[in-house]
């Protein structure tokens, strides 16, 4: 039961873990406006996201524009979206295949040993899928800090951490913690000997040698 509650407890945060994936990845909120140093200008705050690009004004209307052309994004952006977007798939396939190898499930019931097998395959796609976030998030949030402390950087261009990295961040580290779970309640390997032959059997067959 211990081995089961791990699985299920794993499988619930990597679940939660690839929810935040698409939810991180859709807000728009990556990098917001900064109003550090000399920058009072509080009337309104930008929001910087990888499809699009919002204005908050203060009485709290959001405009947004989706952005164009693909070709004219940033390098970190493009790739920040291929990350995200391969993590969500990967999670989406871990799901999946998780789901079979759970033993709250009917599937593949008869041989424990493969069912054990793909749990810990989905929560192998689970950690990789971790992992990908985790360098998306962490070298998107790594650029905003080099322009932050960039002295070369205009002051109302410069921007802050958005909500969305640390959706991110948290949702990285549930899939990856779950993930983990996951491959940890692979039960052992039981070896198992041939049973020793009955010493009767043996001495009657050395008596019929005999005769």
């Amino acid at each position: 039961m211990a081995n089961a509650g791990l699985q299920m407890l794993g499988f619930v945060l990597a679940l939660l873990g690839c929810i935040g994936f698409i939810v991180c990845t859709a807000m728009p909120q990556w990098k917001m406006s900064s109003y550090a140093g000399e920058n009072i200008v509080t009337a309104q705050a930008m929001y910087i996201g990888l499809w699009m690009s919002c204005v908050m004004q203060s009485t709290g209307q959001m405009q947004c524009k989706t952005y164009d052309s693909l070709l004219v994004l940033d390098t970190e952006v493009q790739a920040t979206r291929a990350l995200m977007i391969c993590g969500i798939f990967l999670g989406f396939c871990g799901m999946c295949i998780a789901a079979f190898g759970m033993k709250c499930t009917k599937c593949l019931e008869d041989d424990k040993v493969k069912k054990a097998k793909i749990a810990v395959a989905g929560g192998v796609l689970f950690l990789i899928a971790g992992l990908a976030v985790l360098i998306a998030t962490a070298w998107y949030g790594s650029k905003i800090a080099r322009d932050f402390y960039n002295p070369y950087t205009p002051t109302n261009t410069k921007y802050e951490f958005g909500h969305a990295l640390f959706i991110g961040w948290a949702s990285a580290v549930l899939a990856i913690i779950g993930g983990g779970l996951l491959c940890c309640s692979c039960p052992r390997r039981e070896t198992s000997y041939p049973p020793p032959r009955s010493q009767g059997k043996n001495t009657a067959s050395a008596g019929k040698d005999y005769v």
